[in-house]
């Protein structure tokens, strides 16, 4: 066991897990100060050293951050691997994570000891939210346990393995994602958790078997989802299928915990952990209610510093309203998706993922059916776009006709591209995902690139 864990285990517990619950001005304080040490180390790393020669850093804060230029994927690559850590810091004590490539551009950083038990007290905030114990209930947690990526790092590494050293923690139950669907619910069925955490890929999968008869001893309370955009569908499909309530989580390799939905709905940003920006293409902050690409700043870390990082391509939007459901931290509009995985109009416009995924949903409940096992949106070219759509073989001769079903789909697909675009529904077996991936295929794709 690392020697520091339990301090940090316990420092992190009491004080970091409820931190959001405190007053808007000792959260900000604390987020400043952590800044101030996230900053002075930064100036201790090549990368940065050069990135902000000329900037005098003691004059930023996180009021004035916008002063320092954005950290890119193509920033971290060029610098990997000693320009990405501080100067002496020891790397034999740390972890290399990678993203999965999904765009086609992993990246690589570093993640030590104090980072990987902070991300524990994100998810330990996570599930306290919603009435789940980690030490008492049961859990299945359905993880990419590839080598190299931070799950793998988290759960099979550090965290999970020095936990153990203290607690039995036979209440946790760790599956890999890439596992055969059918051999997954066989093992959740057996183990009976209260609570079950995976991406809304599986988990739509599971769903699938669960309404086949497979899983009966599967009732959870709770399930999360993460790792992907979670489709208003996909969400009503597992929810239906168990019985329980899917709540969403947002995080990353590079940043960590980002935000998580209360029982109320709402997103709240783990605003003690990072600094979030909503910028336009033009680097300019976009107004509350409107979308924007994500720049992230992590407050915690010894390892690679990420500060201004615009390389999750994804779309939020930042809210001005306050939940009361007591924590003080800002709100988002729920994911939008990556820009990568959007799709770009013959005119320019890009229409993010979260804007067409909920479009199933809307036929399906406008023609009173679940016939739609599963979806894919894939761009083709700047004026083609397919939609892939897995039939319920079961419910193929009730209710309206599959031919029915892809015209109204058409229909609404073809509007919300506002003509651009040629549309075409196909019928598919499954959905494939790619090759070099063990994680579900993403909901959209589009092989159109900009920029």
């Amino acid at each position: 066991m690392n020697p520091l864990f339990p301090f940090y285990l316990i420092k992190g517990y009491f004080f970091d897990v409820e931190r959001l619950r405190q007053s808007e001005e000792k959260i900000e304080k604390y987020r400043q100060k952590c800044f101030r040490k996230v900053l002075k180390l930064a100036m201790k790393t090549p990368l940065y050293k050069e990135k902000y020669k000329g900037i005098d850093v003691n004059k930023i804060t996180l009021d004035n951050i916008e002063k320092l230029p954005i950290l890119t994927k193509q920033d971290l690559r060029k610098h990997f691997p000693n320009g990405i850590v501080p100067e002496g810091f020891n790397v034999k004590k740390a972890h290399i994570v990678s993203t999965s490539g999904s765009t086609g551009q992993p990246v690589s950083v570093y993640t030590d000891f104090h980072t990987i038990v902070k991300a524990l007290m994100g998810f330990i905030r996570e599930i306290r939210e919603y009435d789940i114990s980690w030490r008492k209930d049961r859990m299945t947690i359905i993880a990419d346990l590839t080598p190299g990526s931070a799950e793998e790092a988290y759960l099979n590494q550090t965290a999970i393995p020095n936990l153990k050293s203290i607690f039995s923690l036979n209440n946790m139950q760790i599956l890999h994602v890439g596992e055969d669907v059918e051999k997954l619910i066989e093992k959740i069925d057996s183990f009976k958790p209260k609570f079950i955490g995976g991406y809304p890929g599986v988990l739509r999968a599971l769903a699938v078997l669960k309404r086949k008869g497979y899983g009966k001893n599967i009732e959870p309370e709770v399930i999360a989802s993460s790792g992907a955009v979670l489709d208003e569908y996909t969400k009503k499909y597992i929810e239906e299928a168990f019985n329980a309530r899917v709540f969403d989580v947002y995080g990353s390799t590079e940043g960590g915990p980002i935000a998580f939905e209360c029982k109320k709905g709402n997103y709240h940003i783990h605003h003690d952990m990072v600094h979030v920006e909503f910028l336009d293409d033009n680097l300019q902050p976009v107004e509350h209610g409107k979308p924007g690409h994500i720049v992230v700043t992590k407050l915690y870390g010894s390892a690679t510093p990420i500060i201004r990082y615009n390389g999750l391509n994804d779309f939020v939007m930042p809210l001005a309203k306050k939940c009361n459901c007591g924590i003080n931290a800002p709100l988002i509009e729920k994911i939008g998706g990556r820009k990568a995985d959007s799709i770009v109009l013959p005119s320019g416009k890009i229409i993010p993922p979260s804007s067409i995924t909920g479009i199933p949903a809307k036929v399906m409940e406008k023609m009173d059916t679940k016939k739609i096992l599963q979806f894919q949106i894939l761009q083709k070219t700047i004026d083609k776009v397919e939609v892939l759509i897995v039939i319920d073989e079961e419910l193929r001769s009730i209710g309206p006709s599959v031919e029915e079903i892809f015209r109204e789909l058409k229909k609404k697909f073809e509007e919300r591209f506002d003509g651009e675009v040629e549309v075409e529904i196909k019928e598919v077996k499954k959905i494939e995902k790619p090759a070099n991936l063990d994680t579900p295929p993403p909901v959209v794709t589009s092989m159109v690139r900009v920029g």
